[in-house]
């Protein structure tokens, strides 16, 4: 990826730019030997293809197509396989999909968890050990609500299953009361605008097989890219701000509330020239911006107290809450507990999830142990 520092003039902006990171039923049922990925839903005219990759003895791989009128779209149901063999899910397709709102009232219990990364298992444990999930995938949180922290594509191999999972879970959500909040990361914008550096070897040579440009697995030509293209960057539940990164200086300067800033930045989730003509965008897409920002635990200029109270001030928050950088192997809290990183390495078995209930708050591991959230120690 190419970095680059851009110098404009406008009086209200007056510093550098800094460097910026440039997406009876029809059914559509895996075969018996079970899909090695998919579903890809895609639109093609006044057609929905529902695209699964099979395996051939284990070996061989082959596109297994079923095409439905755009008509027959809410009755289309994909079946999902899972981490565990035999166990799929199934998803109905959304007949509307619309922009999330960017503030939400505080809910009396709340889980969130980022950089989950493809990593079905991590994710499935996380969800089951605290009572979000039953063995069969259904939401069973109630009117919780479910705060995904950015970054759950890339890396990992079950990428596919892992966002049809959270497309469920928020219709099975939103039916009782509850909600999933899913913020978009810098690895999920790279995906929507066809970036995929750190895809894994087997999904991406999955997904060659679909005879579609990379740049469109989660183009706007797809379900799972229209439904991301949704999603924001930054949002509020209760008194708890959500970003992936986090809010520089920079971005405190312009003074935009969550509305203005998510609609400056959702055009260009698939943008792939980068020539922005206005100078916020440009700002919201370098690394200063809600994405890539890691200034409150790295990098230079480090973030400070009166930075961390200008934005809790801005948006009306009491805490915020990061994935993006690993700093510890478990959730930990900075800047007097006012700031609070959830990004851990899943992967390598440290999966926590930061819960929120009754207004006080824990880390929890993927048995449901509660335990005090430490200060990181070098503040």
């Amino acid at each position: 990826m190419k970095l680059f520092a851009t110098l404009f003039t406008a009086t209200l902006f007056a510093f550098w730019i800094p460097q910026w990171h440039h997406h009876p039923k029809p059914y559509a049922m895996p075969d018996e030997a079970g899909a090695v990925d998919g579903p890809y839903v895609l639109y093609r005219n006044d057609s929905v293809l529902v695209e699964y990759i099979d395996s051939i003895a284990g070996q061989t791989k082959s596109v297994r197509t079923q095409s439905f009128p755009m008509v027959q779209k809410n009755k289309v149901d994909l079946v999902v396989n899972t981490d565990e063999t035999g166990k799929t899910f199934h998803v109905k397709l959304k007949g509307k999909l619309e922009n999330e709102k960017a503030t939400y009232g505080k809910p009396k219990s709340m889980l969130v968890i980022s950089d989950i990364e493809g990593n079905f298992t991590a994710f499935r444990k996380l969800l089951q050990g605290n009572r979000v999930i039953d063995n069969n995938l259904h939401w069973t949180y109630g009117k919780g609500h479910l705060v995904l922290n950015g970054d759950f594509v890339d890396r990992g191999n079950m990428v596919t299953q892992v966002l049809w999972l959270i497309y469920s879970l928020e219709q099975q959500a939103e039916a009782v009361g509850g909600k999933v909040h899913f913020v978009l990361g810098n690895h999920e914008v790279m995906n929507m605008g066809g970036e995929h550096d750190y895809v894994a070897e087997e999904v991406m040579a999955n997904t060659k097989l679909l005879n579609v440009d990379t740049i469109n697995i989660y183009g706007p030509n797809t379900e799972l890219g229209r439904w991301m293209a949704t999603k924001n960057v930054a949002e509020r539940v209760g008194n708890m701000l959500f970003i992936h990164g986090g809010i520089s200086r920079y971005v405190n300067m312009m003074q935009l509330t969550l509305k203005e800033m998510n609609e400056l930045v959702r055009p260009h989730y698939t943008d792939t020239a980068y020539n922005f003509t206005d100078p916020r965008v440009e700002i919201l897409y370098s690394d200063f911006g809600p994405l890539w920002y890691r200034g409150y635990y790295m990098d230079t200029p480090r973030a400070r107290q009166p930075q961390i109270d200008s934005t809790l001030d801005l948006y009306d928050a009491r805490y915020i809450a990061t994935g993006h950088s690993i700093v510890a192997n478990q959730i930990c809290s900075f800047f007097g507990g006012k700031v609070f990183n959830t990004d851990l390495q899943h992967a390598k078995g440290k999966s926590e999830a930061l819960l929120m209930e009754d207004g006080k708050l824990f880390r929890t591991n993927a048995n449901g142990e509660r335990k005090p959230i430490e200060a990181f120690p070098q503040q």
